[in-house]
């Protein structure tokens, strides 16, 4: 996504990513710039926007082999956010 249009929808808010099957956990910053670097995290409860997602599904993701929306759909990706950040998170997907 393009930085106009990632600044359109993007609100700062601290994200976490859980991956519980190798036991990990991390978090960064999304805000109008883009992400931070993801950082290991013992709190990854205390994000405003938190996922869950398996080592296997978060790979396919990131070689774009899963669609997230899909993943999201279909239980392989949970996402645990106020309804409003839900909302905002829709249109970056």
């Amino acid at each position: 996504m393009d930085a106009d249009k990632l600044a359109e929808h993007v609100v700062e808010r601290t994200i976490s990513a859980r991956i519980p099957d190798a036991g990990l956990a991390y978090r960064t910053r999304i805000h109008a710039g883009g992400l931070d670097p993801f950082q290991p995290t013992d709190d990854p409860k205390s994000a405003q926007v938190r996922l869950t997602v398996g080592s296997d599904d978060l790979v396919a993701m990131a070689r774009d082999e899963l669609n997230p929306a899909k993943a999201w759909a279909t239980g392989r990706l949970k996402i645990e956010a106020s309804i409003f950040d839900l909302l905002r998170l829709r249109k970056l997907l």
